[in-house]
């Protein structure tokens, strides 16, 4: 029998080797740029966006709940998500997760607040259209969080980058 913390560290090994492989095949000298967990936090943070979507249909289109309980549920359904398997797969972090949490925690009431709701309503009522506006939010936040991971909350995982 599989001895699940083997292969659970087999599994996010071989997520790394992939994205390092993946970053390695980068052309115009990208491959110097884009450390591998900026893939993975790529991959991971896409998913858990599907997951976030699923969550909030079956919340309020199922389940009929009003839309800011299922916007606020998948949110975080969606971040918790992340910060696992982040932690686990991207970061390979083995320190202590109630400090780790707590940081997080603090990082997405910042995202929520600055890029969610603070860039996103701003570019709207700038006059930009709220799909748009949407989609250049979810930018700024992607960097912000990328950036908040590597450098603050899972700061001193395993350096599989170049740029540590």
């Amino acid at each position: 029998m599989l001895d699940p913390a083997t292969t659970t560290d087999n599994l996010a090994d071989r997520f790394t080797r992939l994205c390092e492989s993946v970053v390695a095949r980068l052309p115009w000298g990208l491959d110097r740029l884009i450390p591998p967990t900026f893939l993975g936090f790529a991959v991971i943070n896409s998913f858990t966006f599907g997951v976030d979507l699923l969550l909030l249909t079956i919340f309020h289109g199922l389940l009929d709940w009003p839309v800011w309980l299922s916007v606020t549920l998948g949110y975080v359904c969606a971040f918790g998500l992340a910060f696992v398997l982040n932690r686990k797969f991207n970061f390979h972090s083995h320190a202590p997760v109630g400090k780790q949490a707590a940081i997080y925690a603090v990082v997405v009431l910042i995202n929520y607040v600055a890029f969610i709701l603070g860039v996103g309503t701003g570019l709207v009522a700038l006059g930009v259209e709220y799909h748009i506006a949407r989609l250049m939010a979810g930018g700024c936040e992607a960097v912000y969080m990328y950036s908040a991971m590597r450098w603050v909350v899972f700061r001193g995982h395993r350096a599989t980058d170049d740029f540590d």
